[in-house]
């Protein structure tokens, strides 16, 4: 697994994008997230892991504004989401590129017209020359030029999850969110997408939260990667830190992935 290893990246651990503080979220009876805490620096990927459940989605929508926490804070470019009304959340949303786990196409449109959407909706005054300049950029990105005519139905779920990228990309996020990149991949478009990612982040200086059960992209794409368990962070670090431990439930979990 050595090659996998992510490389070394600029961060600045003085710049403060993501903090989270005592967050806390149910569904019912269902204690999902019970009192989590995380900074995220400016540069930086982090690989949040955790088996189905365990609440990786959930805090990513948080985040996002998309669900609300029962108590705790969250402050996104120094903005306490919650506390934010519709419009300056949706002001906040536009610096964040939220990277659905179904890449979240319209099947109707074109690539290129799903590129275009984003652009058109939040009120982009751009000729048609300019848009069309910015779809060719994000799509060169993502090695897809070729497809900007296709629809999605005829890309295979490797390309669609790298036209839901580029998708995102569109707009110039500070943050990217990955929603589980390379869930239903077979390996070898993983390790594409997991490049993709790196890509991303030193191409547009990305800072990054990478949601997965997938050890592989956890290691392939996070400068830092924290393990979730029973709703808290049990252990944060460099991929080798945190699974250098005893820790039978760290240690199932890797087995859980890796099983011959």
């Amino acid at each position: 697994m050595n090659d996998m290893k992510k490389k070394a990246t600029n961060i600045d651990k003085n710049d403060v994008l993501i903090s989270v503080k005592g967050l806390e979220k149910s569904f019912g009876e269902n204690h999902v997230l019970r009192g989590v805490d995380l900074d995220i620096y400016q540069g930086e990927n982090l690989a949040v892991l955790g088996r189905s459940g365990t609440g990786k989605s959930v805090l990513i929508k948080i985040i996002a504004g998309l669900l609300t926490p029962d108590s705790g804070i969250v402050s996104v470019l120094g903005k306490q989401v919650n506390l934010l009304d519709n419009k300056e959340l949706q002001a906040l949303r536009l610096k964040l590129g939220f990277s659905f786990q179904n890449s979240a196409l319209y099947d109707s449109m074109t690539v290129k017209e799903n590129l275009e959407f984003p652009l058109l909706r939040n009120s982009k005054k751009m000729t048609q020359a300019q848009l069309t300049h910015a779809v060719e950029t994000v799509l060169d990105a993502v090695g897809l030029l070729r497809t900007i005519h296709q629809l999605p139905s005829e890309l295979s779920g490797g390309q669609r999850k790298r036209i839901g990228i580029a998708r995102t990309l569109i707009m110039r996020p500070t943050i990217m969110l990955y929603d589980e990149p390379t869930a239903g991949l077979d390996p070898i478009t993983c390790i594409e997408i997991n490049s993709l990612i790196n890509e991303v982040q030193e191409r547009y200086n990305t800072t990054s939260v990478i949601i997965t059960h997938d050890l592989t992209c956890a290691k392939s794409t996070g400068d830092r990667v924290a393990i979730l368990l029973d709703g808290r962070f049990l252990r944060t670090g460099s991929f080798e830190e945190v699974f250098d431990t005893e820790d039978e439930r760290i240690q199932s979990f890797y087995d859980y992935n890796f099983i011959a």
